[in-house]
């Protein structure tokens, strides 16, 4: 796995210097583009962004004021550079926007089908995409715009990102910042060799901000970005069951989300595999700090996880399988999760932020981290290695008692067609980690402390074809005497060493 990301970073990086060597410069006002935060530049800056691709390639810079725009279309060998004292600005009128007919989404910037292609600069991009939205709204109870979801608010689609790429190859996005979209932020579709560097991402405005979403791609290096999202933080996604996610690199890069932080799915149809995350800061985070999970088929396999920090986030990890669609055969397997240290709060994590996760989750007793497949279905060769979890407790068996008799723990509802959320269950039988359906568990070095009373378990594990526990620790100090910490039914194979 690492050769693979070594390579993928060689060949991305290659392509790009290249490029970068050659390029020439122009300047958008050069072309007639006015930076007075008024004009609308579309046409203008489309026709730069023309010329450019047709005669060599290279940069187009923004510099000195703010550039309305709506829907552009970034073209082969060509980067917009947009400087530090400069700013690409959303049009508030949601008619200057294209639903590309081959993404079949609406963006503020895309590029389709093209090679070679870049956005940098200290600069910023920003949809305005809260007003941009609601006004599409108005225009839905106008009967202007069809609005088939009926929650008074417009498809994720119909509405701008900031970004889409689709079906690009060699896409360098460095040191900009994204801000305020009306849907996803940046959307990286069926692309290769991407290389998303020093990016800060403001979004969260609206629904579906995402930090990063990326779908089908392979050849992928996100490193030193800082994201505040609404929405899921690092976003991977398979929209076709031929579709592929691999050679995946994210290190050296904080988030905050109203959702998750790294999230695998919610759709998942295709393959992923060859993924690998370093150094990573989750905070202030509403659902998981680690979300992986495959609900519509997909084959996930070949993830390492080295080094999350989650600070002040609702769960630690949920690892799941479903089948929202019958007759698929999803798999999950070979995952290493190790040097994880998390917090996790008894109060609501982001509350105070523009758009807070929903409030029909809560209240609850505090979830215990999940390891969840379902019947042949099983979560298979999973390590987890030194991790240090501390929960908060304070748990209230009057509120949703879940005992954990061998009748009780069976009679859990799988829930395999739901929505994969850790809170879908309400209440699970163990403070610390809840484990079922699940083959080869492999938990060495694992420290799960409660701050609190709680009268569960720290382990239950349900329908396990081999665990092994080697070194783990459970600190419960005013555990009543004699509690037992360790729950199992049908659990082959259990080997617990100290």
């Amino acid at each position: 796995m690492k050769k693979l990301i070594q390579l993928a970073l060689s060949l991305v990086l290659a392509g790009t210097f290249a490029f970068s060597a050659s390029a020439k410069d122009y300047l958008a006002t050069d072309f007639g583009a006015k930076a007075d935060g008024e004009t609308l530049n579309t046409a203008i800056i489309q026709a730069a962004i023309d010329y450019i691709s047709a005669n060599g390639g290279g940069r187009l810079i923004f510099k000195g004021g703010d550039f309305v725009t709506g829907s552009i279309y970034i073209k082969s060998d060509v980067t917009l550079h947009i400087e530090e004292d400069a700013r690409l600005l959303g049009s508030l009128n949601p008619w200057d926007y294209v639903r590309d007919a081959d993404a079949k989404w609406t963006s503020m910037i895309f590029s389709v089908m093209q090679k070679n292609i870049g956005i940098t600069g200290k600069g910023e991009i920003n949809c305005r995409g809260f007003l941009v939205a609601t006004k599409g709204v108005d225009y839905v109870h106008m009967g202007l715009i069809e609005d088939p979801l009926k929650l008074d608010r417009l498809q994720e689609s119909k509405r701008p990102e900031n970004l889409h790429f689709y079906k690009c190859d060699g896409i360098t996005v460095k040191d900009i910042t994204l801000r305020d979209p009306a849907s996803w932020n940046q959307q990286y579709d069926k692309c290769c060799n991407i290389v998303v560097d020093g990016v800060k991402v403001d979004a969260k405005s609206y629904w579906n901000n995402d930090g990063i979403d990326i779908v089908d791609c392979s050849n992928v290096v996100i490193r030193n970005c800082d994201f505040d999202a609404a929405d899921d933080v690092y976003c991977f996604k398979s929209h076709s069951k031929d579709g592929v996610s691999e050679n995946i690199l994210v290190e050296n890069c904080r988030g905050r989300s109203s959702a998750n932080g790294i999230k695998f799915g919610t759709f998942t149809l295709g393959k992923f595999k060859n993924f690998t995350f370093r150094n990573v800061y989750i905070y202030d985070t509403y659902r998981s700090a680690i979300t992986i999970a495959t609900v519509d088929g997909a084959q996930i396999e070949d993830v390492l996880i080295d080094g999350v920090q989650s600070i002040n986030t609702g769960n630690p990890i949920f690892i799941r399988t479903g089948s929202r669609r019958p007759g698929d055969n999803p798999y999950m397997k070979n995952i290493v999760i190790k040097n994880v240290y998390a917090e996790v709060p008894f109060d609501k994590p982001d509350a105070g932020y523009m758009y807070e996760g929903p409030v029909e989750d809560l209240p609850r007793n505090v979830c215990a981290s999940g390891i969840q497949g379902i019947p042949g279905m099983p979560i298979e060769n999973l390590t987890l290695e030194n991790i240090e979890i501390v929960y908060p407790g304070k748990a209230d068996p009057n509120y949703a008692y879940c005992g954990t008799s061998k009748a009780e723990l069976e009679a859990i509802p799988e829930l395999e067609e739901s929505y994969p959320e850790f809170s879908n269950w309400k209440e699970l039988p163990a403070w610390g980690f809840y484990i079922r359906h699940a083959v080869n568990l492999v938990m060495k070095n694992v420290k799960i402390s409660v701050k609190d009373v709680d009268y569960r378990p720290a382990i239950v594990a349900d329908d396990v074809d081999g665990l092994t526990l080697q070194g783990v620790q459970i600190i419960q100090a005013d555990a009543p005497k004699g509690k037992k910490q360790i729950i199992t039914n049908n659990v082959k194979k259990f080997k617990n060493k100290k």
